[in-house]
């Protein structure tokens, strides 16, 4: 699916899919495509429905542009799910992405691992610790 991006050219729009892991105990949102402004709202609709999975990994491998309208919904659905007592993970191979993530500070607030089996790990450690 293609649409005009901010700049007028053609772009794939956001597409989101949740999938639940093999054994049931986490869901993975994976978002792909921009993760801006014209896009933000439809990745905060689909945050909200996670707010109460007790495990969740934000996987932004298929992310190819984050600012920070993205940024914001992400750390806001990111509260979500802590206020319900959710555990979450950010998962990003992509080096811009997850450069990003770093040099905003992110990092600070919430594990961000280029290791999805790392992100799988940190799903069980103590944020607060």
């Amino acid at each position: 699916m293609w649409a005009a991006n901010r700049w007028g050219y053609d772009a794939p729009v956001l597409e989101i899919n949740a999938n639940r892991s093999d054994d049931g105990i986490q869901v993975d949102l994976c978002p792909e495509g921009e993760l801006d402004a014209y896009s933000v709202a439809q990745f905060r609709e689909a945050f909200a429905e996670l707010a109460d999975e007790p495990r969740v990994i934000v996987n932004l491998s298929g992310v190819q542009f984050m600012d920070s309208a993205g940024l914001g919904a992400l750390i806001g659905g990111i509260r979500r799910i802590r206020e319900s007592e959710g555990s979450v993970v950010i998962f990003s191979d992509r080096e811009a992405i997850t450069k990003l993530l770093h040099t905003t500070g992110f990092d600070r607030i919430v594990p961000v691992k280029d290791v999805y089996k790392e992100a799988v790990g940190a799903l069980d450690e103590d944020p607060d610790a």
